[in-house]
């Protein structure tokens, strides 16, 4: 009977795990359990399934059993749901970024991997016009599936790979080029040279600061682009939470040179709207983070147009880059309305995009590279930046 209760318990942490498979997370806290939950999931249900097998051997009753069978079912839909819309998401791909012949944007083997391998790629690190970079050289060989179309492709530089400049998160306040490197590492194992770097942080250095160091650093691949092995003129801006809204209001309110196509994870896109549903009491404290990045409210002429210059959502134009949003249907760290949104404004401007909203996922899905949101977060990526259609 005690075992059978331990059981019973243990099945309804779980569960109280479980729920953020389906519901948000709405504390700083409860996000990272729901991140382990949803990216991970598939480990928990095989533990709930233990218990369930172990609660029947032992002949327990069915309110025994109840809670870790009905945790399985909700650690299972990060994976299954991953499956099921991947085919989905593989077309609108090749529509908007052009066929790819290398590794499906699913598989069920790569769900086991450990959630940071991503392959011996080392990398450098450069003073770019007095930020720090640093760069992952495009791999050549072995993992990169991708380097015959790469050699294939019309470049400013024959031979050189395309390159994907990534900006960290940290709601503007905080974050490094370290953020998340397995992603950096993954990509340039498969034929993408990247350079995450540093820019300038709030308070000390509120907007536009972020977009003028994004602007150096383009400048500086491309000076240095022969000896770094990257073409000129097939960049990517990828950035994540933060750094989605500067790499995307950056590259709408003007043209940058060599940029093609711009990605954006799980990003706020008007600051406005951002600024009318902020508090100090949700869990980035964003009364503050949006005090200190644009330097108050919205009041007034100046503060106007820097809100305005700060939002993608009100810079599209016909004329802007492709650009890949993915966004989690559970995050509340930042909501999912604000690529929802910008999807909108893109379309009603005919500007090739895709928007990919995982029902499932949380903020930084692609912790674990190989999880459900990881997997298609990456694959995604990796299209864009390797993507054969001619720009807009």
């Amino acid at each position: 009977m005690f075992a059978e209760f331990l059981i019973f318990v243990a099945g309804l942490g779980l569960l109280a795990a479980a729920r953020f498979c389906v519901r948000p997370a709405r504390t700083y806290r409860a996000w990272w359990v729901a991140l382990f939950a949803t990216e991970l999931g598939h480990l928990w249900c095989l533990l709930a399934l233990v218990l369930v097998a172990g609660a029947g051997l032992a002949g327990g009753a069915w309110w025994i059993l109840a809670p870790a069978g009905v945790a399985a079912l909700l650690f299972a839909r990060p994976a299954w749901s991953a499956w099921r819309m991947s085919g989905g998401v593989e077309a609108r791909l090749t529509e908007v970024f052009g066929p790819h012949d290398g590794a499906p944007l699913w598989s069920w083997r790569r769900l086991w991997r450990w959630p940071t391998r991503s392959g011996p790629v080392p990398s450098e690190t450069h003073d770019a016009a007095g930020l720090r970079l640093d760069f992952h050289r495009a791999k050549s060989g072995g993992d990169c599936h991708q380097i015959g179309d790469i050699l294939r492709q019309p470049s400013g530089d024959a031979g050189a790979a395309p390159g994907a400049v990534l900006g960290h998160g940290g709601g503007w306040d905080g974050g490094d080029r370290t953020e998340l490197a397995g992603l950096n590492r993954w990509l340039a194992a498969r034929g993408v040279a990247v350079a995450a770097f540093d820019y300038r942080l709030a308070p000390t250095h509120p907007w536009p600061a972020q977009a003028e160091d994004l602007r150096v650093v383009i400048s500086w691949i491309r000076a240095n682009a022969a000896r770094l092995g990257v073409d000129p003129e097939r960049l990517t801006l990828v950035g994540r939470s933060a750094g989605g809204q500067i790499a995307v209001a950056t590259a709408y309110g003007e043209t940058l040179p060599g940029v093609r196509a711009v990605v954006a994870l799980y990003a706020c896109h008007d600051m406005d709207f951002v600024w009318s549903i902020r508090s100090e009491h949700d869990a980035l404290n964003s009364h503050k983070l949006m005090s200190q990045f644009l330097g108050g409210g919205p009041e007034g002429e100046a503060q106007a147009a820097r809100y305005r210059s700060a939002s993608g959502e009100k810079l599209v134009h016909p004329r802007a880059p492709r650009t890949l949003l993915i966004h989690g249907a559970l995050d509340e760290l930042v909501w999912c309305r604000h690529s929802e949104r910008l999807s909108a404004a893109l379309t009603r401007e005919g500007v090739p995009h895709v928007f990919v909203k995982l029902p499932w996922a949380t903020h930084a899905g692609e912790a674990n590279l190989h999880g459900p949101a990881g997997q298609l977060i990456t694959g995604a990526i990796l299209r864009a930046a390797l993507g054969t259609t001619p720009p807009p």
